[in-house]
Parts: C-alpha cells; sequence; structure tokens
C-alpha cells in the first residue's frame, strides 16, 4: 500500500496537467471561424465596340430571262410543223412553226380575182364616162348622163382600191402561216404541238434573248426596312450548287404589291456580264454588297434567357462582379447576334459560362478575355 501512493501522486499531477492542456485545446477550438469566401467563377468576356459590318442577310432566287415573249400566229389554222424544240437557239427570220396553208391560198386567189373584175369595171366606167363626155360636148346628150358616168367610174376606183387592200390582206394572211422568230434567242417553252388547231394569238413557243438575264428573288417586308426609297443596292449572286461561280448585279426592279400567298415582294437583280453557267432556271443565292451602319454584334453564346427575353452579363470590373441586362435583339445570324439596343460603347459583356452566373456573381476572367 504504501509503495501505491507513493507512485499515486505524481499520477494524479499527470492526469491534472493533461486535463489542464485539454482545457486550453478547446478553448481555442472556441474561436469564431472566418467567413467562407465568395464563389468566384471563371468567365471571357468581350468589349462593345459598335461597328459596320457586311449585310449578310441572303436569299434564294432563280435565274430568268429578262425579256421572254409568247410567239404565236397571228392568224388561226392547223399546225402542221413546228421546227424547234425548249433549248435551241435561233436566229431572226428562222423559221419556228407553219400552219395548213390551203385556206389562205384560196382566199388569196379569191382576192385576186376580185382585183382584177374591179380593173375590167373601172376600164369600162372610164370609157363610158370619156363617151358621154364627147355626147355632151355635142349637146347630143344630157348632163345627168355624163354626171351618172362620172359616178359610175369614181365607185369603180374605189372598188379597185378596195379589192387591192383585200388582195394586200390575204397575202398577208398566207405570210401569216409561217412562224418567224423576231430576234435571235433561246426556246424557253413549247405549247402546242403539229395537228393541233390554233387560235390567232395562241401562245406557241416562248422565246427569251440569252445576253440579258436577271436573278429574281422572293424577298420578306423586313428585308426593307432599314432601306431608303428607290435605292437600288448592289447584289452578289452565286450558284447554289457551284458557290465558286459568282456574278455581280444591281437591283433593277422591286415588285410594288407583296404575292398575296407568300406576302413576300419579288425582287429582280439584272446580273452584269453573268458566267455561262447560270442558265434559265438555275438556283443561285444574293447577298447585299453593302455595309450596315455601325452596330453592335456579339456571340451566341452571350444571350441569356430573362423570362422569356434576351438578356446579357455585364461585368463590373471596380467589384469583379456581373449584373444581368435586358437588350433587344436586331437579328440572328448564323453565330452572332445583332444588338439594337441595351448596351453602350464600352461595356464589358460575359461571352461564355453565362448559364452559371447569377446576381451579383463573382467572376475572374480567363486568359485573353475582355478582348
Amino acid at each position: 500500500m504504501p509503495s501505491q501512493c507513493r507512485s499515486g501522486r505524481p499520477l494524479r499531477l499527470t492526469t491534472l496537467l493533461t486535463a489542464f492542456g485539454f482545457v486550453l485545446a478547446l478553448s481555442g477550438c472556441g474561436e469564431a471561424p472566418s467567413p467562407p469566401q465568395p464563389e468566384t467563377r471563371p468567365v471571357k468576356t468581350t468589349v462593345v465596340e459598335p461597328k459596320p459590318i457586311e449585310d449578310d442577310r441572303k436569299a434564294v432566287g432563280e435565274i430568268r430571262p429578262r425579256q421572254e415573249s409568247d410567239i404565236g400566229f397571228q392568224v388561226g389554222g392547223k399546225l402542221v410543223s413546228r421546227a424547234v424544240d425548249v433549248g435551241n437557239s435561233v436566229k431572226a427570220g428562222d423559221l419556228i412553226a407553219r400552219l395548213d396553208e390551203q385556206d389562205f391560198q384560196n382566199k388569196l386567189r379569191s382576192a385576186q380575182s376580185d382585183v382584177a373584175s374591179a380593173e375590167a369595171v373601172l376600164t369600162e366606167a372610164q370609157a363610158t364616162e370619156t363617151r358621154q363626155q364627147e355626147l355632151l360636148a355635142k349637146g347630143v346628150t344630157p348632163v345627168a348622163n355624163y354626171d351618172a358616168a362620172v359616178k359610175n367610174r369614181r365607185s369603180a376606183e374605189a372598188q379597185l382600191e378596195a379589192s387591192k387592200a383585200a388582195l394586200d390582206l390575204a397575202q398577208d394572211q398566207l405570210g401569216y402561216t409561217q412562224l418567224k422568230a423576231d430576234f435571235d434567242g433561246i426556246v424557253t417553252a413549247v405549247a402546242a404541238e403539229p395537228g393541233q388547231v390554233v387560235a390567232a394569238g395562241q401562245t406557241i413557243i416562248k422565246l427569251a434573248k440569252p445576253d440579258q438575264i436577271d436573278a429574281v428573288f422572293n424577298v420578306a417586308e423586313a428585308a426593307f426596312r432599314d432601306r431608303r426609297a428607290g435605292e437600288k443596292p448592289a447584289v452578289v449572286v452565286n450558284l447554289l450548287s457551284s458557290p465558286s461561280i459568282v456574278a455581280d448585279g444591281v437591283v433593277r426592279e422591286v415588285s410594288p404589291v407583296a404575292d398575296p400567298a407568300t406576302r413576300t415582294y419579288q425582287v429582280k437583280v439584272s446580273l452584269e456580264n453573268p458566267p455561262v453557267a447560270m442558265r434559265f432556271g438555275a438556283s443561285v443565292q444574293g447577298r447585299l454588297k453593302a455595309m450596315t451602319a455601325p452596330v453592335i454584334v456579339l456571340p451566341g453564346s452571350a444571350l441569356f434567357d430573362q423570362g422569356g427575353k434576351p438578356a446579357v452579363w455585364l461585368f463590373d470590373a471596380a467589384s469583379s462582379t456581373v449584373k444581368l441586362t435586358p437588350v433587344d435583339v436586331s437579328r440572328f445570324e448564323r453565330d452572332t447576334v445583332v444588338i439594337s439596343s441595351g448596351l453602350a460603347k464600352g461595356d464589358v459583356v460575359v461571352t461564355a459560362g453565362v448559364n452559371r452566373l447569377r446576381e451579383g456573381q463573382h467572376v475572374r476572367l480567363t486568359e485573353g478575355a475582355g478582348s
């Protein structure tokens, strides 16, 4: 027992010292913890700088002839032959089609006979007038007989003139049975076949001038919103099937009335020195060859949806935080958007990471940001 008491003193001292150290440790743990640091997200930004850009609004259309005429006979009849098909080139004066001319030859012979008859009547009337004049001079015939002879001679002359006019008409109609090209061109359509009876003025073929072509587009009304009345801008036209084939043109005509079905306006662009590959009916794409007024262009990734309306995050360099700002979008392009209002020159807009941000969020710019 005495030995246990002697060894127990130092044991109690050790226990007290350990307990004291534990209390000191506990008192140190009771200090208030430091506040957590705010979350900082990396973002990319761009500085707003309004500047003109190429007007890259495009439209799809087709190549059409500037002048395309419906060619038909001036008289009706049975079509006996057609010398051309779609795609054929013709020269002025070339035969296109021919009608059965039998009836017109008969009319011509009849007119020729009428002229011969009228000439005979006139010859007789002239002779009668001459005799009556001689008799009147001798006083053996009354004046009334002479006046009647003069009247008959004048009637015969008028009848001869009418017969000659009918003969000219019959000759013309016989010539009209042959349909000839009025100008050099390409046949773009055929509307009648041999054996068919056609009326005067009915379209037989469509003939177009190959050296004058237009690119025709149907354009929405919004495309004219920023354009002055009467303005005829330059246009770059390329083939859809081969974009490297390009031609320059200028707006020649804008329809004043919208199409009732599509509510678009027809725009005709006159092409200058078009390549041979731009054939009639080819599909083409047109783009205005012009610069816009200074506009704000942002990457499409900068837009944020705020209750169904577009907005962007603005970066505040003083506090390194962001603020959501609503904007108005003029139009959407393939990878960019054109902002019409809501931003000013020098604003710093977040262009990447917008969907993870919140109002007042602390951010840091990644390398290359802010450019």
